[in-house]
């Protein structure tokens, strides 16, 4: 896949397109996902194993959460993966998550209600139009040559990583709105004023 693509799988609501699903499930996130998730887009979140013998089966749709207090976070589809089954992402909400409190939780896979799963469809809402960003980072780097300089900045890059170095993002056509991003939030670079 190219770095533009935005990896969608299938519909964009998990629900085959309605939005209300059979069989549909409730996902959580493990600890620790969601940050990882905001920092680096993933095509698919293994699927834990469900209590009891009733199972998510491929095909079906799912709500991923986190959870105290439940927030939808992503849509997706049960998947076979490698290592098992997995939920291929069709929505992601990771920075504005949507309230989940009808849900009812009871493991970290949770048979969910088809209308419940509807309703956090709805709660949703349509997916934002795509547009065209430019990301970049820029370090100064002092090397003897310029193949030296790209090896030190790759360098760099693995060891400082996204909580050290600010990536800059503003909307094509208008580098003017550029804003720096630390850890998947927005980061104020500018010393002179208070974070």
């Amino acid at each position: 896949m190219t770095a533009t693509d935005h990896r969608a799988s299938g519909a964009t609501d998990g629900g085959g397109g309605t939005g209300r699903g059979e069989g549909a499930w409730a996902v959580l996130l493990p600890p620790g996902r969601l940050d990882a998730e905001r920092l680096v887009h993933h095509d698919s979140l293994d699927l834990p194993a469900a209590p009891g013998g009733h199972r998510p089966r491929p095909g079906d749709p799912v709500a991923v959460l986190t959870d105290a207090p439940p927030r939808l976070v992503a849509l997706g589809r049960v998947v076979r993966s490698g290592a098992g089954l997995a939920v291929a992402y069709t929505r992601r909400a990771f920075d504005e998550p949507v309230p989940a409190d009808r849900v009812e939780i009871t493991g970290p896979v949770s048979p969910l209600d088809p209308v419940v799963f509807g309703h956090l469809v709805d709660r949703l809402g349509p997916p934002a139009p795509r547009r065209t960003w430019l990301v970049s980072l820029d370090l100064p780097i002092e090397a003897d040559t310029r193949a030296e300089a790209v090896r030190l900045f790759w360098s760099y890059v693995q060891e400082l990583g996204p909580g050290e170095l600010p990536a800059f993002v503003s909307p094509s056509g208008d580098e003017l709105a550029m804003q720096a991003f630390v850890l998947g939030a927005e980061a104020n670079q500018d010393p002179e004023e208070d974070d």
